[in-house]
């Protein structure tokens, strides 16, 4: 989805204050009028363009097969990352998202992220009766971690969608991923735990409940994985921290204390110092500095 001006909006621009003569209210007045109908009707487009490829994009991704997920789920990245470029469109898509039949987090979990069964029920129905048997496909790592990608997207732009994220238990499901899965999926997947986990006490609570940070200091500790992996890991623990630091209440409130007794009290202290980094940079100095504290804390484990 690509948000682009209307091109018949164009010709419509207010006069400077400066050209416009004294005798001129009347036509400054209708100026106005027709201006405020011109975003009126922009904004109808856009709320258009966003509900047509949001309605696509879940469309593909509730489907049966793998493949026809993962082209759902590449619209929807798109469209999110065009939505996220101006106010405006993040305000409309908060709107959209109050509607049941288009909001994105459910048909993630019901879908590209739900957990396989391992002992399926045995229903012959479909034998004796008129109903065909629905098979899907299992999700691949591709599809996962673009599935997580989505979600991240999702409570990045969209605060309540945390919320939805804990009614289909997201936690549990993010940390069952974080755990089998692979190392694509694993580093999509810290990023996801952090977007799910922002100013939400629930979601937070159910972290803590599943030794979150015991998951991620086994990840960090060993140095047989990916070392990306292992710095994605360290950018986690960075942000984490500095999300929470100074709180000293429920949920989290032991993180310091779990970081230390996990991975010493030298790459604890390092942690912590480090994730008071950037609050006066502008975001991509604040992301490289971020890669550069996580090596530091990465240097300082492989040192024991």
């Amino acid at each position: 989805m690509y948000l682009k001006k209307a091109l018949w909006s164009e010709g419509f621009t207010a006069k400077p204050a400066a050209e416009s003569s004294p005798d001129d209210k009347s036509a400054s007045a209708t100026s106005s009028t027709v201006g405020e109908l011109v975003n009126s009707l922009n904004r109808q487009r856009l709320y258009r363009e966003i509900t047509f490829s949001l309605r696509t994009g879940l469309r593909d991704a509730s489907a049966e097969f793998s493949f026809l997920r993962v082209r759902g789920l590449r619209s929807l990245l798109k469209s999110l990352r065009s939505i996220a470029e101006s106010d405006s469109t993040i305000q409309l898509f908060c709107q959209i998202q109050s509607l049941p039949e288009l909001q994105v987090v459910p048909v993630l979990f019901q879908q590209s992220l739900k957990e396989s069964e391992d002992d399926p029920v045995v229903n012959l129905d479909h034998i004796f009766g008129v109903e065909p048997l629905k098979i899907a496909s299992p999700s691949t790592d591709a599809e996962v971690a673009l599935a997580l990608r989505v979600l991240e997207g999702c409570c990045l732009l969209h605060r309540e969608s945390t919320a939805l994220a804990h009614r289909h238990k997201a936690i549990p499901v993010l940390m069952n991923i974080l755990s089998i899965r692979g190392v694509l999926e694993q580093g999509a997947c810290l990023d996801a735990l952090i977007s799910v986990m922002l100013d939400s006490s629930a979601n937070q609570t159910d972290f803590d409940v599943c030794n979150g940070i015991e998951e991620v200091a086994l990840l960090i500790r060993d140095k047989q994985i990916d070392e990306n992996l292992r710095l994605k890991c360290g950018e986690f623990l960075l942000v984490l921290i500095g999300h929470v630091n100074g709180r000293g209440r429920p949920p989290l409130a032991t993180i310091h204390e779990d970081i230390r007794r996990l991975l010493g009290e030298k790459s604890a202290s390092l942690i912590w110092a480090a994730s008071q980094f950037g609050s006066t940079l502008d975001p991509e100095q604040r992301l490289t500095a971020l890669h550069i504290q996580a090596r530091r804390v990465l240097e300082s484990l492989d040192l024991y």
